[in-house]
This record gives structure tokens, sequence and C-alpha cells, in this order.
């Protein structure tokens, strides 16, 4: 269908990797917890941005070129462990003497909300792995239309992804309007957010 080799198996073991936890959907989570539905989703914005630009890479073929020249890998995988780490720290350190972040919060515009989310999906190696190693071999290279392919198995990833990460924004500003005029449960989830981007940076940076 489509030139898909297997849309059962492509569906199974992309729903399997969008549940896997990693920084796209810890980034999301956090942000509409902290900062309510609207910011949450301009996160979502930005990973579904950062997802279609390795869709096009993977069609364009730099997986190929990744695979020949394994140091190309290794820059992006550095620069994403670097960057993540570098989050988690900005979240350490930041100061907890406000009350608690919520939705009202007007210092953190969309716009940079959605290109930290796109900078975190383009380093993200698991979304790199997906798109250039376990995204191809659903891919017939005798079909004549591989375009239409590449659209297909884009497209299907795509709508699970967003469904998967609408319901943790929704999840996550509804837990923090229960959890509203608790300061410090706050500042605990924000160190604790902080920690597992450092974690993610780290396992990144050791991972081979």
């Amino acid at each position: 269908m489509l030139g898909i080799t297997d849309p059962l198996t492509y569906v199974a073991g992309a729903v399997a990797i969008i549940l896997l936890p990693g920084p796209n959907s810890l980034f999301a989570l956090s942000v509409a917890a902290r900062r309510g539905v609207k910011a949450g989703f301009a996160a979502a914005a930005g990973i579904f941005t950062g997802d279609l630009i390795l869709m096009l890479a993977a069609s364009l073929g730099v997986a190929s070129l990744m695979r020949a020249y394994p140091v190309a890998f290794d820059v992006v995988r550095y620069a994403g462990a670097a960057y993540l780490a570098w989050l988690g720290v900005k979240l350490l350190l930041a100061r907890g003497n406000k009350p608690a972040e919520t939705s009202s919060q007007p210092d953190v515009p969309a716009g940079h909300i959605y290109r930290q989310a796109v900078s975190i999906s383009v380093v993200n190696v698991k979304a790199i792995l997906f798109f250039m190693a376990f995204f191809p071999q659903f891919v017939d290279p005798s079909y004549s239309h591989i375009w239409l392919t590449f659209g297909a198995l884009g497209i299907t990833v795509q709508i699970l992804s967003m469904s998967y990460l609408s319901f943790l924004i929704l999840a996550g500003a509804n837990i923090a309007r229960k959890l509203s005029g608790r300061a410090w449960i706050a500042t605990l989830l924000r160190k604790l957010t902080g920690v597992l981007f450092i974690s993610f940076g780290a396992r990144l940076a050791l991972s081979r």
C-alpha cells in the first residue's frame, strides 16, 4: 500500500517508540505544566517541525551519508547532549522564589518555546534513529512514487505523535491547575525536570 512494505508493523513500532520517554515528550509536558496549554502546543508545534526536518533529511538520503561518515553522527550526538544538559542546568538554577509558574506568565513568548522545541527535536537521537534507521526499512524501493511512501509514513507518525503530545499537554496543564498555589511543588517539579534533561544529555553523550 503506497509502497509501504508492512504497514501494521510500522504503526506498532512507531507507537512503541513514541511512548518511550524522551526529551521531546518531557519538554512538552513540562512546558504545559509550567506555562499552560497554549505554551504546550507551541512546544508541540516545534517538535512537529523538528520531526518534519528529520523526515525530509531521511528522504533526501542524509541517513546514508551519516552511516558512511559516523563522525557526522557523533557531532550531532554530542551537540544534542550538550544542549539537553544546558537546558537541565538552566532549570536547576532557575530561581524559585516566585509564585508557581502558570499560563498567566507572559515572560516567555510562544515563539521562543517553539524554537527551543525545534532545537531539541532535531538533536534528539531517538528521533534521528527513528527517521533515518527505522523509517526507511518500510519503503519499497521498487515503488514508482517513493515520495508518496515517505509522505504516508510521515503523516502516520505525526498523527500518532501529536495525539500523544496533546494528551501529555492537557494532562500537564490539568495537574498544574490542581497544584496551583503550592510553589514548593512547582519548584520540585522544575528541578526534577532539570535533572532528567541532564540525565538524557549524559546518556546520549555516553551511548555508542
